[in-house]
């Protein structure tokens, strides 16, 4: 007899709030191709800046690049300021290349948890979003936040170290964490130090259809239908999914093999669709010649961390902070 496949199991809370995310994803995106921004901006309720220290961390945001509309919110940890340096954390947020900011009620207390718990300084960068700017203006937004940062050191607070640099990122900016990481070591850029990279959940894909793509086409946030309709909306026309923004590893893939590129941490849900790509990124990184760790989670969904009611997603940053102890003691 077959073994019955595994369950998902989450609070109700997690499993109403997955619920609203898809099916506000879903009212938004249009058959066009195009977003209904008017409506995002009412359901998404951007959170101001606020320097004074709210759990013991402060925030405030710092433009890049007007015209763009790049910037970056800066979180600091108040009660840490006793400490000679702390490192710094640039972190992009996930939504696909066309959803969220860092000033999203998620992301702002994702990259708050993250601040306090590390404890570290943490740049999380606003890009543009896709459909209305695609490829590669994500990437090229993500590289001038850094290069920003590399010749701007008075935008972050004294006791930031951006020698001891690292990027992280979840689904959609983990991707563009790895891409950014890619041109800052080629271009080997000055003033900033990439020591580590968090990887968690990376959205990577390809034209195949993989197992878990059929296992779980439904799933909340990442379905099939929806990451779909999000890599033609963000490559350029003419591309499919083995652009090598997508699919990293596949037969477009860049020779990573002479690049200074910094050890990665990966972390994979077992009810992500996205999996099988995230477990071939790890692999390829190791077969580039790169030091790479996987850490799965397997019942654990896609954006599970960005719950804090979830034990597990404690548990990420606990990992997060060892990584980032353990790197900055080599």
């Amino acid at each position: 007899m077959a073994s019955e496949k595994p369950k998902l199991s989450l609070p109700w809370k997690t499993r109403l709030a997955m619920s609203i995310a898809s099916a506000l994803s879903d009212a938004t995106t249009r058959r066009n191709g195009t977003i209904n921004r008017r409506l995002l901006n009412i359901l998404d309720r951007q959170l101001p800046p606020n320097p004074t220290p709210v759990n013991g961390v402060a925030t405030k945001d710092v433009t890049v690049d007007a015209a763009n509309n790049v910037w970056f919110r800066v979180f600091t940890p108040t009660a840490a300021t006793s400490a000679a340096s702390l490192p710094v954390i640039v972190f992009f947020h996930g939504g696909g290349f066309a959803f969220l900011s860092p000033a999203s009620p998620g992301y702002d207390a994702v990259c708050r948890r993250f601040c306090r718990k590390i404890p570290a300084v943490v740049v999380s960068v606003n890009y543009r979003l896709c459909p209305e700017h695609r490829y590669p203006a994500q990437y090229d937004d993500g590289f001038a936040a850094v290069k920003f940062l590399a010749e701007n050191r008075a935008a972050l607070p004294e006791i930031a170290d951006v020698s001891k640099c690292f990027f992280a990122g979840d689904s959609a900016g983990a991707n563009i964490a790895h891409h950014v990481a890619v041109r800052v070591c080629e271009l080997e850029l000055r003033g900033v130090r990439l020591i580590g990279l968090v990887s968690i959940q990376p959205y990577f894909g390809g034209e195949e259809r993989t197992e878990a793509e059929l296992r779980l086409t439904d799933a909340p946030l990442v379905s099939v239908a929806r990451t779909d309709w999000l890599w033609k909306v963000l490559l350029p026309d003419g591309s499919n999914r083995d652009h090598p923004a997508s699919n990293v590893s596949g037969p477009n893939a860049v020779d990573l093999s002479g690049v200074d590129y910094p050890d990665t941490l990966v972390f994979v849900g077992g009810f992500d669709p996205l999996q099988d790509w995230q477990r071939r990124y790890y692999e390829w990184l190791k077969k580039c010649g790169k030091k790479a760790q996987l850490i799965e989670y397997p019942n654990m969904i896609h954006a599970f961390y960005v719950f804090p009611d979830l034990p597990e997603a404690s548990q990420l940053i606990s990992q997060v902070k060892d990584f980032i102890v353990d790197k900055l003691s080599n």
